[in-house]
């Protein structure tokens, strides 16, 4: 596997190997495309409860929506974690993969974008759910639009793609 430079990035925009709508053409990078923020964000609720980490517990059962409007903000709790999903819909042909990772500049006020799921499997086709904590002792706002994550994109050895529960991703 190798990692797509900004050259690579945009011939694979030119042969519909990535396509991401909407495109930002200012969010390509030397060797990643930045993500944006939508509107939608996810709550857990019951916090007093116990939630079990089990293949069957879905996310959606355990969480409220929220949905705020552009100009507005989402805060986020010291130490909480939230949902959020990006704006930009991400489709990678068969042959190539990527992984989702913050952007330095928020993780330095204490802002992760992704906890542990960062690889996007090869033939996806949706926007990307974030799993947000907020790792700082003051509360951080969340502005849709923003971008606040960084896509990079690897070329794989074969072709493969991703079959599961999350194929039509949506938060």
């Amino acid at each position: 596997m190798s990692v797509l430079s900004h050259d690579a990035i945009l011939k694979a925009f030119q042969t519909k190997e990535i396509v991401i709508t909407p495109l930002n053409e200012n969010a390509v990078g030397p060797a990643s495309v930045d993500l944006s923020l939508d509107n939608e964000f996810r709550i857990f609720k019951n916090k007093d409860c116990p939630m079990d980490i089990k293949e069957s517990t879905n996310y959606r059962e355990e969480t409220d929506v929220i949905t705020i409007k552009d100009g507005e903000y989402f805060e986020v709790q010291p130490h909480t974690t939230c949902l959020g999903i990006t704006r930009e819909t991400v489709s990678l042909s068969n042959g190539i993969c990527g992984l989702l990772e913050g952007r330095s500049r928020f993780a330095r006020l204490g802002l992760f974008v992704h906890i542990t799921a960062s690889f996007m499997n090869p033939g996806i086709s949706n926007r990307q759910v974030l799993e947000i904590y907020n790792s700082s002792n003051r509360i951080i706002r969340l502005y849709p639009g923003e971008r606040v994550c960084q896509m990079i994109f690897m070329r794989m050895d074969g072709t493969a793609q991703y079959k599961g529960i999350f194929e039509h991703n949506y938060l």
